[in-house]
Protein backbone atom coordinates (compact mmCIF):
# COMPACT_ATOMS: atom_id res chain seq x y z
CA UNK A 1 0.00 0.00 0.00
CA UNK A 2 1.38 3.40 -0.98
CA UNK A 3 2.26 5.92 1.72
CA UNK A 4 -0.06 8.90 2.25
CA UNK A 5 1.51 12.20 3.26
CA UNK A 6 0.56 13.44 6.71
CA UNK A 7 -1.13 16.59 5.47
CA UNK A 8 -3.39 14.50 3.22
CA UNK A 9 -4.01 11.75 5.75
CA UNK A 10 -4.98 14.18 8.48
CA UNK A 11 -6.99 16.68 6.41
CA UNK A 12 -9.95 17.80 8.59
CA UNK A 13 -13.09 15.77 7.95
CA UNK A 14 -15.41 17.89 10.10
CA UNK A 15 -15.53 21.38 11.59
CA UNK A 16 -14.32 20.06 14.96
CA UNK A 17 -11.05 18.96 13.33
CA UNK A 18 -10.21 22.46 12.04
CA UNK A 19 -7.60 24.22 14.16
CA UNK A 20 -6.95 27.93 14.48
CA UNK A 21 -10.01 29.25 12.59
CA UNK A 22 -12.67 29.16 15.30
CA UNK A 23 -14.21 32.48 14.26
CA UNK A 24 -14.96 31.19 10.76
CA UNK A 25 -16.03 27.70 11.82
CA UNK A 26 -18.56 29.01 14.34
CA UNK A 27 -20.05 31.46 11.83
CA UNK A 28 -20.54 28.79 9.16
CA UNK A 29 -22.02 26.32 11.64
CA UNK A 30 -24.50 28.95 12.79
CA UNK A 31 -25.54 29.61 9.20
CA UNK A 32 -26.16 25.92 8.60
CA UNK A 33 -28.14 25.34 11.80
CA UNK A 34 -30.25 28.47 11.24
CA UNK A 35 -30.73 27.92 7.52
CA UNK A 36 -29.25 31.33 6.63
CA UNK A 37 -26.91 29.99 3.96
CA UNK A 38 -25.41 32.48 1.52
CA UNK A 39 -24.98 31.96 -2.21
CA UNK A 40 -21.36 33.14 -2.54
CA UNK A 41 -18.40 33.00 -0.14
CA UNK A 42 -14.86 34.33 -0.48
CA UNK A 43 -12.18 32.60 1.62
CA UNK A 44 -8.99 34.69 1.89
CA UNK A 45 -5.74 33.81 3.63
CA UNK A 46 -2.20 32.54 3.30
CA UNK A 47 -1.37 29.01 2.21
CA UNK A 48 -2.19 26.07 4.43
CA UNK A 49 -4.63 27.86 6.73
CA UNK A 50 -7.62 25.66 5.89
CA UNK A 51 -9.49 27.48 3.10
CA UNK A 52 -10.06 24.47 0.84
CA UNK A 53 -10.58 22.08 3.76
CA UNK A 54 -13.34 24.24 5.26
CA UNK A 55 -14.90 24.71 1.81
CA UNK A 56 -15.17 20.91 1.40
CA UNK A 57 -16.53 20.45 4.92
CA UNK A 58 -19.10 23.19 4.26
CA UNK A 59 -20.11 21.52 0.97
CA UNK A 60 -20.74 18.24 2.83
CA UNK A 61 -22.53 19.98 5.71
CA UNK A 62 -25.10 21.81 3.53
CA UNK A 63 -25.95 18.53 1.77
CA UNK A 64 -25.73 16.20 4.79
CA UNK A 65 -28.90 14.20 5.54
CA UNK A 66 -28.24 14.19 9.30
CA UNK A 67 -26.03 17.18 10.26
CA UNK A 68 -24.78 17.27 13.86
CA UNK A 69 -24.56 20.81 15.27
CA UNK A 70 -23.85 22.16 11.80
CA UNK A 71 -21.16 19.58 10.98
CA UNK A 72 -21.54 16.74 8.45
CA UNK A 73 -22.29 13.34 9.96
CA UNK A 74 -19.83 11.57 7.58
CA UNK A 75 -22.09 8.49 7.66
CA UNK A 76 -24.93 9.23 5.25
CA UNK A 77 -24.67 8.34 1.58
CA UNK A 78 -24.33 11.99 0.49
CA UNK A 79 -21.41 12.63 2.87
CA UNK A 80 -19.62 9.48 1.74
CA UNK A 81 -20.08 10.28 -1.95
CA UNK A 82 -18.79 13.85 -1.54
CA UNK A 83 -15.80 12.68 0.56
CA UNK A 84 -14.85 10.07 -2.06
CA UNK A 85 -15.26 12.54 -4.95
CA UNK A 86 -18.11 10.54 -6.52
CA UNK A 87 -20.76 13.24 -6.11
CA UNK A 88 -21.67 15.46 -9.04
CA UNK A 89 -23.03 18.10 -6.71
CA UNK A 90 -19.64 19.35 -5.54
CA UNK A 91 -17.29 20.63 -8.22
CA UNK A 92 -13.74 21.70 -7.31
CA UNK A 93 -12.10 23.86 -9.97
CA UNK A 94 -8.50 25.04 -10.13
CA UNK A 95 -8.62 28.57 -11.53
CA UNK A 96 -4.87 28.53 -12.21
CA UNK A 97 -5.36 26.08 -15.09
CA UNK A 98 -9.03 26.81 -15.88
CA UNK A 99 -8.98 30.57 -16.02
CA UNK A 100 -10.59 31.31 -19.37
CA UNK A 101 -14.02 32.62 -20.33
CA UNK A 102 -14.94 29.19 -21.76
CA UNK A 103 -14.45 27.52 -18.38
CA UNK A 104 -16.80 29.99 -16.69
CA UNK A 105 -19.36 29.53 -19.47
CA UNK A 106 -19.33 25.79 -18.76
CA UNK A 107 -20.15 26.56 -15.14
CA UNK A 108 -23.00 28.87 -16.18
CA UNK A 109 -24.48 26.08 -18.27
CA UNK A 110 -24.15 23.50 -15.47
CA UNK A 111 -25.87 25.64 -12.81
CA UNK A 112 -29.13 25.44 -14.80
CA UNK A 113 -29.58 21.84 -13.63
CA UNK A 114 -30.64 21.10 -10.05
CA UNK A 115 -28.62 18.67 -7.89
CA UNK A 116 -29.12 14.95 -8.47
CA UNK A 117 -28.88 14.29 -4.72
CA UNK A 118 -28.84 16.55 -1.71
CA UNK A 119 -30.01 20.16 -1.68
CA UNK A 120 -27.15 22.21 -3.17
CA UNK A 121 -24.70 22.24 -6.01
CA UNK A 122 -21.44 23.66 -4.61
CA UNK A 123 -18.70 25.10 -6.81
CA UNK A 124 -15.31 25.50 -5.10
CA UNK A 125 -13.03 27.70 -7.24
CA UNK A 126 -9.49 27.58 -5.84
CA UNK A 127 -6.93 30.34 -6.56
CA UNK A 128 -9.76 32.42 -8.01
CA UNK A 129 -7.47 35.45 -8.42
CA UNK A 130 -5.93 33.64 -11.43
CA UNK A 131 -9.09 34.09 -13.50
CA UNK A 132 -8.75 36.37 -16.50
CA UNK A 133 -10.64 39.71 -16.57
CA UNK A 134 -13.02 38.23 -19.12
CA UNK A 135 -13.68 35.20 -16.92
CA UNK A 136 -14.44 37.44 -13.95
CA UNK A 137 -16.92 39.40 -16.06
CA UNK A 138 -18.57 36.18 -17.20
CA UNK A 139 -18.90 35.08 -13.57
CA UNK A 140 -20.50 38.30 -12.31
CA UNK A 141 -24.08 37.69 -13.43
CA UNK A 142 -24.15 34.15 -12.08
CA UNK A 143 -22.69 35.30 -8.76
CA UNK A 144 -25.27 38.03 -8.41
CA UNK A 145 -28.40 35.97 -9.22
CA UNK A 146 -27.59 32.25 -9.01
CA UNK A 147 -30.32 29.59 -8.72
CA UNK A 148 -31.42 28.92 -5.15
CA UNK A 149 -29.66 25.55 -5.10
CA UNK A 150 -26.20 26.87 -6.11
CA UNK A 151 -23.40 27.94 -3.74
CA UNK A 152 -20.09 29.42 -4.88
CA UNK A 153 -17.01 29.22 -2.62
CA UNK A 154 -14.07 31.22 -3.97
CA UNK A 155 -10.67 30.67 -2.34
CA UNK A 156 -7.63 32.91 -2.82
CA UNK A 157 -4.29 33.83 -1.29
CA UNK A 158 -4.34 37.27 -2.95
CA UNK A 159 -7.59 39.05 -2.20
CA UNK A 160 -6.18 42.32 -3.55
CA UNK A 161 -6.36 40.86 -7.07
CA UNK A 162 -10.09 40.16 -6.88
CA UNK A 163 -12.24 42.77 -8.69
CA UNK A 164 -14.39 44.91 -6.41
CA UNK A 165 -17.46 43.86 -8.36
CA UNK A 166 -16.83 40.26 -7.28
CA UNK A 167 -15.97 41.15 -3.70
CA UNK A 168 -19.24 43.02 -3.26
CA UNK A 169 -21.23 39.91 -4.21
CA UNK A 170 -19.55 37.57 -1.69
CA UNK A 171 -19.43 37.04 2.04
CA UNK A 172 -15.74 37.48 2.83
CA UNK A 173 -13.92 35.40 5.45
CA UNK A 174 -10.29 36.15 6.29
CA UNK A 175 -8.31 33.15 7.51
CA UNK A 176 -5.69 33.91 10.14
CA UNK A 177 -2.21 32.48 10.32
CA UNK A 178 -2.29 29.63 12.81
CA UNK A 179 -0.40 30.37 16.01
CA UNK A 180 2.77 28.52 16.97
CA UNK A 181 1.07 27.13 20.07
CA UNK A 182 -1.86 25.73 18.05
CA UNK A 183 0.48 24.22 15.46
CA UNK A 184 2.67 22.65 18.17
CA UNK A 185 -0.33 21.10 19.94
CA UNK A 186 -1.68 19.69 16.68
CA UNK A 187 1.73 18.25 15.73
CA UNK A 188 2.03 16.64 19.16
CA UNK A 189 -1.45 15.15 18.81
CA UNK A 190 -0.70 13.67 15.38
CA UNK A 191 2.73 12.45 16.54
CA UNK A 192 1.09 10.43 19.28
CA UNK A 193 -1.46 9.05 16.82
CA UNK A 194 1.31 8.10 14.37
CA UNK A 195 3.51 6.77 17.21
CA UNK A 196 6.32 9.20 16.37
CA UNK A 197 8.87 9.73 19.15
CA UNK A 198 9.75 13.43 18.99
CA UNK A 199 10.97 16.14 21.36
CA UNK A 200 8.57 18.96 22.17
CA UNK A 201 11.29 21.51 21.39
CA UNK A 202 11.63 20.00 17.91
CA UNK A 203 7.88 20.32 17.31
CA UNK A 204 7.97 23.95 18.45
CA UNK A 205 10.69 24.78 15.95
CA UNK A 206 8.82 23.00 13.13
CA UNK A 207 5.72 25.02 14.04
CA UNK A 208 7.74 28.25 13.94
CA UNK A 209 9.28 27.34 10.58
CA UNK A 210 5.80 26.64 9.15
CA UNK A 211 4.98 30.36 9.41
CA UNK A 212 1.33 29.88 10.34
CA UNK A 213 0.57 27.12 7.81
CA UNK A 214 -0.76 23.77 9.05
CA UNK A 215 0.04 22.09 5.76
CA UNK A 216 3.64 23.31 5.85
CA UNK A 217 3.99 22.12 9.45
CA UNK A 218 2.80 18.62 8.58
CA UNK A 219 5.03 18.50 5.49
CA UNK A 220 8.09 19.54 7.51
CA UNK A 221 7.30 16.94 10.19
CA UNK A 222 6.93 14.31 7.46
CA UNK A 223 10.32 15.29 6.03
CA UNK A 224 12.08 15.16 9.39
CA UNK A 225 10.56 11.82 10.37
CA UNK A 226 11.53 10.28 7.02
CA UNK A 227 15.16 11.29 7.51
CA UNK A 228 15.42 9.87 11.03
CA UNK A 229 12.94 7.00 10.72
CA UNK A 230 12.99 4.66 13.68
CA UNK A 231 14.86 7.18 15.88
CA UNK A 232 13.78 9.79 18.37
CA UNK A 233 13.37 13.06 16.48
CA UNK A 234 15.38 15.68 18.39
CA UNK A 235 15.73 19.43 18.12
CA UNK A 236 19.24 19.06 16.67
CA UNK A 237 17.92 16.65 14.04
CA UNK A 238 15.36 19.21 12.94
CA UNK A 239 18.00 21.92 12.69
CA UNK A 240 20.19 19.65 10.54
CA UNK A 241 17.37 18.69 8.19
CA UNK A 242 15.92 22.16 7.74
CA UNK A 243 19.33 23.83 7.51
CA UNK A 244 18.45 26.05 10.44
CA UNK A 245 20.58 27.60 13.18
CA UNK A 246 20.35 27.37 16.95
CA UNK A 247 19.57 30.58 18.86
CA UNK A 248 22.97 30.41 20.62
CA UNK A 249 24.59 31.08 17.25
CA UNK A 250 22.43 34.17 16.79
CA UNK A 251 23.54 35.44 20.20
CA UNK A 252 27.24 35.04 19.32
CA UNK A 253 26.69 36.65 15.93
CA UNK A 254 24.78 39.57 17.42
CA UNK A 255 27.46 40.21 20.05
CA UNK A 256 30.10 40.28 17.32
CA UNK A 257 28.01 42.82 15.40
CA UNK A 258 27.57 45.14 18.40
CA UNK A 259 31.33 44.95 19.07
CA UNK A 260 31.99 45.78 15.38
CA UNK A 261 34.01 42.59 14.91
CA UNK A 262 33.51 42.12 11.19
CA UNK A 263 35.98 39.25 10.91
CA UNK A 264 34.24 37.28 13.67
CA UNK A 265 30.92 37.61 11.81
CA UNK A 266 32.50 36.32 8.59
CA UNK A 267 34.17 33.38 10.36
CA UNK A 268 30.93 32.38 12.10
CA UNK A 269 29.05 32.64 8.81
CA UNK A 270 31.64 30.38 7.17
CA UNK A 271 31.12 27.79 9.92
CA UNK A 272 27.39 27.80 9.20
CA UNK A 273 27.99 27.32 5.49
CA UNK A 274 30.38 24.40 6.14
CA UNK A 275 27.68 22.82 8.35
CA UNK A 276 25.28 23.04 5.40
CA UNK A 277 22.94 25.64 6.88
CA UNK A 278 20.56 27.31 4.44
CA UNK A 279 21.40 31.02 4.22
CA UNK A 280 17.89 32.17 3.36
CA UNK A 281 16.53 30.45 6.46
CA UNK A 282 19.39 31.91 8.53
CA UNK A 283 18.56 35.46 7.40
CA UNK A 284 14.87 35.08 8.24
CA UNK A 285 15.62 33.53 11.65
CA UNK A 286 18.15 36.27 12.47
CA UNK A 287 15.54 38.92 11.64
CA UNK A 288 13.14 37.14 13.99
CA UNK A 289 15.83 37.06 16.69
CA UNK A 290 16.46 40.81 16.41
CA UNK A 291 12.70 41.42 16.40
CA UNK A 292 12.51 39.67 19.77
CA UNK A 293 15.34 41.85 21.09
CA UNK A 294 13.49 44.98 19.95
CA UNK A 295 10.28 43.82 21.64
CA UNK A 296 12.13 43.26 24.91
CA UNK A 297 13.48 46.82 24.69
CA UNK A 298 10.21 48.52 23.80
CA UNK A 299 7.30 46.47 25.19
CA UNK A 300 6.39 46.50 28.87
CA UNK A 301 4.98 42.98 29.01
CA UNK A 302 6.36 40.55 26.45
CA UNK A 303 5.40 37.32 28.18
CA UNK A 304 2.42 36.81 25.89
CA UNK A 305 4.30 37.91 22.77
CA UNK A 306 7.53 35.91 22.98
CA UNK A 307 6.97 32.19 22.70
CA UNK A 308 10.07 30.87 24.49
CA UNK A 309 11.39 29.45 27.74
CA UNK A 310 12.42 31.58 30.72
CA UNK A 311 16.10 30.70 30.16
CA UNK A 312 16.02 31.85 26.54
CA UNK A 313 14.24 35.03 27.59
CA UNK A 314 17.00 35.83 30.10
CA UNK A 315 19.64 35.41 27.40
CA UNK A 316 17.65 37.70 25.10
CA UNK A 317 17.41 40.34 27.82
CA UNK A 318 21.20 40.31 28.17
CA UNK A 319 21.68 40.77 24.41
CA UNK A 320 19.03 43.50 24.30
CA UNK A 321 21.19 45.64 26.59
CA UNK A 322 24.06 45.66 24.10
CA UNK A 323 22.54 48.35 21.87
CA UNK A 324 19.60 50.74 21.57
CA UNK A 325 16.32 50.50 19.69
CA UNK A 326 17.28 52.78 16.80
CA UNK A 327 20.35 50.69 16.01
CA UNK A 328 18.32 47.48 16.23
CA UNK A 329 15.78 48.87 13.77
CA UNK A 330 18.62 49.67 11.35
CA UNK A 331 19.90 46.10 11.67
CA UNK A 332 16.41 44.74 10.97
CA UNK A 333 15.97 47.02 7.93
CA UNK A 334 19.31 45.89 6.46
CA UNK A 335 18.45 42.20 6.88
CA UNK A 336 14.85 42.67 5.70
CA UNK A 337 16.15 44.08 2.41
CA UNK A 338 18.57 41.16 2.26
CA UNK A 339 15.70 38.69 2.76
CA UNK A 340 14.03 39.96 -0.39
CA UNK A 341 17.27 39.88 -2.41
CA UNK A 342 18.69 36.52 -1.36
CA UNK A 343 15.82 34.37 -2.55
CA UNK A 344 16.82 34.52 -6.21
CA UNK A 345 20.50 35.47 -5.82
CA UNK A 346 23.26 33.24 -7.18
CA UNK A 347 25.87 34.55 -4.71
CA UNK A 348 23.97 34.34 -1.43
CA UNK A 349 27.06 34.18 0.73
CA UNK A 350 28.43 37.43 -0.67
CA UNK A 351 25.15 39.23 0.01
CA UNK A 352 25.04 38.01 3.62
CA UNK A 353 28.68 39.00 4.19
CA UNK A 354 27.95 42.44 2.72
CA UNK A 355 25.01 42.83 5.12
CA UNK A 356 27.24 42.08 8.12
CA UNK A 357 29.79 44.60 6.88
CA UNK A 358 26.99 47.20 6.72
CA UNK A 359 26.05 46.41 10.32
CA UNK A 360 29.58 46.55 11.70
CA UNK A 361 30.91 49.38 9.50
CA UNK A 362 28.19 52.03 9.14
CA UNK A 363 30.80 54.55 8.00
CA UNK A 364 30.99 52.67 4.68
CA UNK A 365 27.38 53.60 3.86
CA UNK A 366 25.93 56.99 3.00
CA UNK A 367 22.25 56.43 3.78
CA UNK A 368 20.33 58.14 6.58
CA UNK A 369 20.39 55.21 9.03
CA UNK A 370 24.14 54.82 8.80
CA UNK A 371 24.78 58.54 9.23
CA UNK A 372 22.61 58.62 12.35
CA UNK A 373 24.49 55.68 13.86
CA UNK A 374 27.86 57.25 13.04
CA UNK A 375 26.82 60.52 14.69
CA UNK A 376 25.66 58.64 17.75
CA UNK A 377 29.03 56.88 18.05
CA UNK A 378 30.84 60.20 17.69
CA UNK A 379 28.71 61.64 20.48
CA UNK A 380 29.53 58.69 22.72
CA UNK A 381 33.23 59.12 22.02
CA UNK A 382 33.02 62.85 22.70
CA UNK A 383 31.21 62.21 25.96
CA UNK A 384 33.98 59.84 27.04
CA UNK A 385 36.64 62.32 25.96
CA UNK A 386 38.06 60.00 23.32
CA UNK A 387 37.93 62.60 20.54
CA UNK A 388 38.70 65.78 22.49
CA UNK A 389 41.34 67.97 20.97
CA UNK A 390 44.74 67.54 22.65
CA UNK A 391 45.53 70.30 25.15
CA UNK A 392 47.65 73.14 23.89
CA UNK A 393 49.70 75.05 26.43
CA UNK A 394 49.02 78.75 26.59
CA UNK A 395 45.86 78.96 24.46
CA UNK A 396 43.61 81.69 25.78
CA UNK A 397 40.55 82.13 23.57
CA UNK A 398 37.67 80.06 22.18
CA UNK A 399 39.05 77.33 19.94
CA UNK A 400 41.31 75.29 22.24
CA UNK A 401 42.16 75.17 25.90
CA UNK A 402 45.06 74.18 28.12
CA UNK A 403 44.91 71.38 30.61
CA UNK A 404 44.34 72.66 34.13
CA UNK A 405 42.85 71.60 37.44
CA UNK A 406 39.54 72.77 38.84
CA UNK A 407 36.32 73.29 36.87
CA UNK A 408 37.19 73.53 33.19
CA UNK A 409 35.14 74.77 30.25
CA UNK A 410 33.25 72.12 28.32
CA UNK A 411 30.84 72.41 25.42
CA UNK A 412 27.62 70.47 25.05
CA UNK A 413 29.32 68.30 22.46
CA UNK A 414 31.96 67.21 24.97
CA UNK A 415 35.03 69.19 23.84
CA UNK A 416 37.01 71.21 26.35
CA UNK A 417 36.15 74.85 25.69
CA UNK A 418 36.05 76.31 22.20
CA UNK A 419 33.10 76.56 19.79
CA UNK A 420 33.15 74.26 16.79
CA UNK A 421 31.15 76.59 14.58
CA UNK A 422 29.54 80.00 14.61
CA UNK A 423 31.90 81.49 17.24
CA UNK A 424 34.76 83.91 16.92
CA UNK A 425 37.83 82.51 15.15
CA UNK A 426 40.73 81.64 17.47
CA UNK A 427 43.37 84.29 18.00
CA UNK A 428 47.10 83.62 18.36
CA UNK A 429 47.98 81.90 21.62
CA UNK A 430 48.52 84.28 24.53
CA UNK A 431 51.65 84.09 26.58
CA UNK A 432 50.09 84.87 29.92
CA UNK A 433 48.70 81.95 31.94
CA UNK A 434 44.93 81.55 32.46
CA UNK A 435 43.36 83.51 35.27
CA UNK A 436 42.00 81.97 38.45
CA UNK A 437 38.71 82.80 40.14
CA UNK A 438 37.92 81.76 43.69
CA UNK A 439 34.36 80.51 44.30
CA UNK A 440 32.53 79.42 47.42
CA UNK A 441 32.49 75.64 47.69
CA UNK A 442 28.72 75.35 47.03
CA UNK A 443 28.95 77.42 43.81
CA UNK A 444 31.92 75.40 42.59
CA UNK A 445 30.12 72.10 43.21
CA UNK A 446 27.10 73.28 41.21
CA UNK A 447 29.37 74.43 38.38
CA UNK A 448 31.32 71.17 38.30
CA UNK A 449 28.14 69.07 38.34
CA UNK A 450 26.50 70.89 35.44
CA UNK A 451 29.71 71.13 33.38
CA UNK A 452 30.42 67.42 33.77
CA UNK A 453 26.85 66.53 32.77
CA UNK A 454 26.29 69.29 30.22
CA UNK A 455 26.46 67.05 27.16
CA UNK A 456 24.00 64.54 28.67
CA UNK A 457 21.64 67.34 29.72
CA UNK A 458 21.48 68.78 26.21
CA UNK A 459 20.92 65.35 24.61
CA UNK A 460 18.28 64.53 27.20
CA UNK A 461 16.33 67.70 26.46
CA UNK A 462 16.60 67.08 22.70
CA UNK A 463 14.69 69.05 20.05
CA UNK A 464 15.52 72.73 19.61
CA UNK A 465 17.73 72.78 22.71
CA UNK A 466 19.96 70.00 21.42
CA UNK A 467 20.44 71.80 18.11
CA UNK A 468 21.11 75.28 19.48
CA UNK A 469 23.07 74.45 22.66
CA UNK A 470 25.75 72.24 21.13
CA UNK A 471 28.37 75.01 21.10
CA UNK A 472 27.88 76.41 24.58
CA UNK A 473 29.76 76.47 27.86
CA UNK A 474 28.59 77.13 31.40
CA UNK A 475 30.11 79.69 33.78
CA UNK A 476 29.27 80.73 37.37
CA UNK A 477 26.89 83.63 37.92
CA UNK A 478 26.28 83.72 41.70
CA UNK A 479 24.61 81.57 44.32
CA UNK A 480 22.51 78.82 42.69
CA UNK A 481 22.89 80.60 39.36
CA UNK A 482 24.79 79.66 36.21
CA UNK A 483 25.19 81.42 32.88
CA UNK A 484 25.03 79.66 29.50
CA UNK A 485 27.52 81.29 27.12
CA UNK A 486 26.67 81.09 23.40
CA UNK A 487 29.18 81.47 20.58
CA UNK A 488 26.62 81.96 17.81
CA UNK A 489 24.17 84.84 17.50
CA UNK A 490 21.35 82.77 15.98
CA UNK A 491 21.63 80.07 18.62
CA UNK A 492 21.72 82.73 21.32
CA UNK A 493 18.45 84.26 20.10
CA UNK A 494 16.82 80.83 20.33
CA UNK A 495 18.36 79.77 23.63
CA UNK A 496 17.67 83.00 25.55
CA UNK A 497 13.89 82.54 25.39
CA UNK A 498 12.29 82.14 28.85
CA UNK A 499 10.50 78.93 27.84
CA UNK A 500 13.82 77.32 26.88
CA UNK A 501 15.47 78.39 30.14
CA UNK A 502 12.46 77.17 32.11
CA UNK A 503 12.65 73.77 30.44
CA UNK A 504 16.37 73.55 31.25
CA UNK A 505 15.82 74.48 34.91
CA UNK A 506 13.00 71.94 35.28
CA UNK A 507 15.12 69.18 33.75
CA UNK A 508 18.06 69.91 36.10
CA UNK A 509 15.77 69.92 39.13
CA UNK A 510 14.03 66.65 38.18
CA UNK A 511 17.25 64.87 37.21
CA UNK A 512 19.77 66.13 39.76
CA UNK A 513 17.58 67.56 42.51
CA UNK A 514 19.20 71.03 42.15
CA UNK A 515 17.33 74.36 42.14
CA UNK A 516 19.60 76.27 39.76
CA UNK A 517 18.63 79.47 37.92
CA UNK A 518 20.09 79.86 34.41
CA UNK A 519 20.96 83.03 32.54
CA UNK A 520 22.35 83.50 29.03
CA UNK A 521 24.82 85.75 27.26
CA UNK A 522 26.69 85.94 23.97
CA UNK A 523 30.47 85.52 23.95
CA UNK A 524 32.42 88.70 23.33
CA UNK A 525 34.92 88.93 20.52
CA UNK A 526 38.32 87.56 21.57
CA UNK A 527 37.07 86.63 25.02
CA UNK A 528 39.11 84.04 26.91
CA UNK A 529 37.37 80.94 28.18
CA UNK A 530 40.21 79.20 29.99
CA UNK A 531 39.51 80.66 33.41
CA UNK A 532 40.25 78.27 36.25
CA UNK A 533 37.70 78.14 39.04
CA UNK A 534 38.83 76.93 42.45
CA UNK A 535 37.19 76.81 45.84
CA UNK A 536 38.33 79.01 48.71
CA UNK A 537 39.27 75.93 50.74
CA UNK A 538 41.44 74.56 47.91
CA UNK A 539 43.24 77.89 47.58
CA UNK A 540 43.84 78.06 51.36
CA UNK A 541 45.46 74.65 51.26
CA UNK A 542 47.72 75.72 48.43
CA UNK A 543 49.07 78.94 49.94
CA UNK A 544 48.64 78.05 53.65
CA UNK A 545 47.05 81.36 54.67
CA UNK A 546 43.62 82.83 55.27
CA UNK A 547 41.82 84.23 52.24
CA UNK A 548 39.33 87.04 52.36
CA UNK A 549 36.78 86.98 49.54
CA UNK A 550 35.73 90.46 48.49
CA UNK A 551 32.50 91.14 46.69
Amino acid sequence: MSYTALYRKWRPAGFEDVKGQDHIVQTLKNQITSGRIGHAYLFCGTRGTGKTSIAKIFARAVNCENPVDGSPCMECRTCRNIASGASLNVMEIDAASNNGVENIRDIREQVQYPPTEGRYRVYIIDEVHMLSPGAFNALLKTLEEPPSYVIFILATTEANRIPVTVLSRCQRYDFKRITIETLTNRLAELSRAEKIDVEEKALTYIAKAADGSMRDALSLLDQCVAFHIGERLTYDHVLDILGAVDTAVFSRMFRAVTQQKTADCIYQLEDLIIQGRELGQFVNDFIWYMRNLLLIQTADDVEGILDMSADNKKELEKDAQLTDGETLMRYIRVFSRLSGQIRYASQKRVLVELAFIKLTKPEMEQNYDSIVERLKKIEEQLEEGLMAAPPTAGSAVFGSAPSFSGATGQTAGGEQTGFRSGGEPPLPAAAEPPGQVVLPRAQLEDLQLIRNEWGKIIRGLGGVIRASFRDTIVEPAGDSCLCVVFGNQDNYEIGRRPTIMGELETYVKNTYGKDIYFKTRLIAKGERVDTIYVSDEELKNRIHMDITIED
